[in-house]
């Protein structure tokens, strides 16, 4: 049997002649039964008139059936497992057998999936420690987040809020984006371009500035990326951030009603203990994964690549709309994820069959453990873990965690396998 690739596979269908003019004429006399033709009571139409009008249709209908069936059949008896569905074309008569219609079906199907060899991979795994010093550095951004601002009689310094007003143009010419009046911003975070906030830093209310500022070669808006602008920048006001003591009152402010600091210190380093244990998992089962698919080569089935990015691309059109982006005039062909597509396929091959294999199937009692665990970070955990196990979506989200944890734990078993120690900051920034 010919193919064009690995995958692919050309079965002949021979349907019956005789079978189609006769499920035809069937189907012409249930539809006549029903039919309203003009010049005829409901369903009282002869037979003739109802095969002049719906004849064509019937005869489709008889001969999708007939190619169905004749499918499904060849499909069982050869043992295939299609990947998508079969491409169907006419093929010329057969003068040995002229009572019978000929058709090609060609499709894909899955690839034979070899096991990975465990004992050649090499994955690295995450050691963080949680200190008091992160403890303490999380309790100073939660003040920070809950920062108010003063009016200040002085320069600007970094973390003042300001007020401006700016007028950008590039050789001579405003452009999109480059004006505007009562603009507010916090210095010297990285809000503005650095040359932007550098030129604000020491200036004082009422005083005006002009400047140039260079945009980076990889500037989001192409019209600006890598030119050189000059703005005219006048300060109205300058604000000092007033930030609130770590006392028991802004304890309370977060609802604990006892405990004060010392409770919600604890708190803040229990979230932060389970925060940074979720993350180090992660980095480590990207690590499995990457491995798995390093080792990997087999090819994967088109149909399984195209329909992974058209997904791809539709998940990036809705994120981009529920941001207010006009996605109309950003289109996203499908063929721009086909990469990450490809992979993506190949790895749930692969995962599906090392899960068949060494059966690593999510029991119920593992799948109840990992919801008790999500449910921590909810006021009743106990009402989440009965909401999730009877909600399907909630429920399979669980299984799909726990089965890629299984297959984790199956990979390090064997592995070559280095711990690398990471301090809690480094493990947010990498995995944020």
């Amino acid at each position: 049997m010919p193919t064009a690739t690995s995958l692919e596979r050309r079965l002949t269908l021979v349907v019956s002649k005789a079978e189609i003019d006769a499920a035809t004429s069937k189907q012409l006399q249930q539809m006549g039964r029903k039919l309203k033709i003009p010049g005829f009571r409901p369903g009282k139409a002869p037979l003739k008139v109802v095969e002049q009008n719906y004849g064509a249709q019937a005869r489709s209908e008889a001969v999708g059936d007939a190619l169905s069936k004749a499918y499904s059949d060849a499909v069982v008896a050869q043992q295939m497992r299609p990947a998508g569905p079969p491409q169907i074309k006419a093929l010329e008569s057969d003068a040995a057998a002229p009572e019978a219609l000929r058709f090609e079906a060609t499709i894909e199907v899955y690839p034979e999936v070899p096991m990975p060899n465990r004992e050649a991979l090499s994955v690295e795994t995450v050691d963080c420690e949680v200190s008091a010093a992160d403890v303490d550095r999380t309790l100073d951004t939660l003040r920070r987040q809950r920062v108010s601002y003063t009016t200040v009689a002085r320069a600007v310094q970094k973390d003042d809020q300001v007020k401006i007003d700016f007028l950008g143009t590039v050789e001579g010419v405003p452009f999109d984006g480059g004006k505007a009046e009562g603009f507010e911003f916090v210095a010297g975070v990285g809000n503005m371009l650095p040359d932007f906030e550098a030129a604000v830093l020491g200036m004082s209310a009422g005083a005006s500035k002009t400047f140039t500022v260079n945009f980076p070669e990889n500037y989001h808006a192409t019209n600006l990326a890598g030119k050189v602008a000059e703005f005219s920048v006048t300060v109205h006001e300058v604000r000092e951030p007033l930030y609130p003591a770590l006392d028991d009152e802004f304890a309370s402010s977060f609802g604990l009603k006892e405990g004060g600091l010392a409770q919600l210190r604890a708190d803040v380093e229990k979230n932060l203990r389970r925060e940074i244990k979720a993350r180090a998992k992660n980095k480590g089962k990207r690590s499995v994964m990457e491995a798995l698919l390093a080792q990997s080569t087999f090819e994967v089935p088109k149909a399984l690549v195209d329909a992974e990015s058209q997904r791809m691309a539709e998940d990036m059109r809705n994120d981009m709309a529920s941001r207010g982006m006009n996605v109309k005039e950003a289109p996203f062909p499908p063929e721009l994820f086909k990469e990450q597509a490809t992979k993506r396929v190949r790895l749930g091959l692969l995962v599906g069959e090392i899960v068949k294999e060494q059966k690593l199937q999510p029991s119920e009692d593992a799948v109840k453990a990992m919801l008790e665990e999500m449910g921590q970070s909810y006021e009743n955990p106990v009402e989440f873990v009965r909401w999730a196990m009877s909600n399907p979506q909630r429920r399979a989200e669980a299984e799909a965690v726990v089965l890629e944890d299984n297959v984790v734990s199956w990979v390090l078993q064997s592995a070559k396998v280095q711990s690398k120690a990471m301090d809690v900051e480094t493990l947010m920034k990498e995995s944020g």
